[in-house]
């Protein structure tokens, strides 16, 4: 084998690979042998045909098959040899690849890759950071208690005569219509609509207040501008509702020893117990997502280096996926305005979905970087349990999610991605230098809100 560097520019590396005619022969020679041992030849005993008669039968699909093995054994080659580390799967230019069919002709192509950066973490050190945390308080566990106790309470038939009040249900069939026609989505029969709920269309459960059993009343809203179905958006309807009857709460549940065991504790205390440790745990979830974010951050600003051009083209296009995605789910956009729409049309969200992409790969390698070099690894267990949540998100359907990723290691690996990350954060942050500090849980919620703002700001950019 032959190389010749033809290019060598930033992150590009093209080369020009001859294999002699000789070694192009006794790779033939060898896939003939091999077919003859075991083929069926007219007139001949398995493994007596002679080489001249197996090349002039299958020696055009011989040499093709030699040609494939032989640029793949020798790309191999070629990187070992260079130290070439490939970011993506490489291109081979094979010209006049039909023409090349004589056993014996050297075989010459082109090698075109973008290889992975240096990146050098010998000296690496976790930042000093600040981690908020929350602790428990009583106040907050008779709160979410209480909210168990409202949630167990259930709703009882009012009187004919009763007139609906804010946090009463009122039963009601309607049909909504916009311009005089009904539209899909704003009909329902026996809908429960608890009124101060703010789940409706903003207005509708206001103007129910007072009604009775028997009633029945137009109920006029406007949807708002940002409403996830783009064609009902700021337009207004009008509701015919008919009022079959109204609930109203049941007697509180007091809390006590036996309202503890219909959620499978002793008693009370242990109850309050499983509240203490589950919002601690939703807090210290808060506290870890804004730390990550803030590592991330200031690794993003620390570590600036070239990355693949094709590694942030398939980011993008994950990042545009998932945003053409949302796009039809809201109904902001049809899957046919959405198949003629291969890219953002507005050029600065495009060019800032290229900015996150180009971010997202430059993480992602340096913390694949930290991983390697500090011998983080996932263990089997920890993909298992990984594919174990994923099942439990699809009820009805476990077994074939089950074997979907029993059997695709690809998507396996999708899987393993998040979890090698979460892994290296936790090494940088178990190895940086953070201060605690103690916030209430309403001053870590906001802390959180503000991040996501920014994120909502800057679409798929978590």
């Amino acid at each position: 084998m032959h190389v010749e560097e033809l290019k060598n520019e930033g992150l590009r590396r093209e080369y020009k690979v001859t294999i002699e005619g000789d070694e192009m022969t006794r790779r033939v020679d060898k896939i003939l042998r091999d077919f003859g041992r075991t083929a069926p030849m007219k007139g001949f005993r398995p493994g007596k045909a002679p080489l001249s008669l197996l090349k002039q039968l299958h020696g055009k699909a011989a040499r093709g098959q030699a040609i494939q093995e032989a640029i793949s054994e020798t790309s191999e080659k070629l990187f070992a040899d260079k130290e070439v580390r490939p970011a993506t799967r490489p291109d081979v230019d094979l010209p006049n690849e039909e023409e090349q069919t004589q056993v014996g002709d050297e075989v010459v192509y082109t090698l075109g890759v973008e290889v992975l950066p240096e990146i050098s973490v010998d000296d690496f050190k976790a930042p000093k950071m600040e981690k908020l945390v929350a602790e428990v308080t009583d106040a907050e566990v008779d709160e979410r208690l209480g909210e168990l106790a409202k949630n167990q309470r259930g709703f009882e038939d009012a009187p004919e005569d009763h007139a609906a009040a804010d946090g009463d249900r009122v039963v009601c069939d309607f049909v909504g219509r916009i311009d005089g026609e009904a539209f899909e989505g704003g009909t329902a029969e026996d809908a429960q609509v608890e009124l101060g709920s703010d789940t409706f269309i903003p207005g509708f459960e206001e103007q129910l207040v007072g009604v009775k059993a028997g009633d029945e009343k137009t109920v006029t809203v406007t949807f708002p501008e940002d409403y996830r179905a783009e064609d009902l958006a700021g337009k207004e309807a009008a509701f015919e509702v008919k009022v079959k009857g109204v609930k109203r709460p049941g007697e509180a549940v007091t809390p006590d020893d036996e309202f503890a065991k219909n959620f499978g504790m002793e008693d009370l205390e242990q109850l309050r117990t499983a509240i203490r440790d589950q919002i601690g745990s939703e807090n210290e979830q808060m506290s870890r997502a804004k730390l990550k974010r803030e590592l991330l951050d200031h690794l993003a600003e620390t570590y600036d280096f070239p990355v693949p051009d094709s590694m942030v083209d398939m980011e993008f296009q994950q990042i545009w996926g998932q945003v053409r995605q949302d796009m039809l789910r809201s109904g902001e956009k049809s899957i046919e305005e959405l198949q003629a729409l291969s890219e953002p049309e507005d050029a600065d969200e495009k060019a800032e979905f290229q900015r996150l992409a180009e971010r997202r790969v430059r993480l992602g390698l340096l913390l694949s970087e930290l991983g390697v070099a500090n011998n983080i690894q996932i263990t089997r267990e920890e993909v298992n349990s990984k594919i174990i949540e994923e099942v439990r998100k699809y009820p009805g359907q476990e077994r074939e999610v089950l074997e979907f990723y029993q059997q695709n290691e690809d998507a396996q690996a999708q899987l393993r991605a998040p979890i090698f990350e979460d892994k290296v954060v936790d090494y940088v942050l178990e190895i940086a230098e953070v201060d605690e500090k103690s916030v209430s849980r309403d001053e870590l919620e906001e802390a959180l809100r503000k991040l996501q703002e920014e994120d909502a700001d800057a679409p798929a950019a978590a």
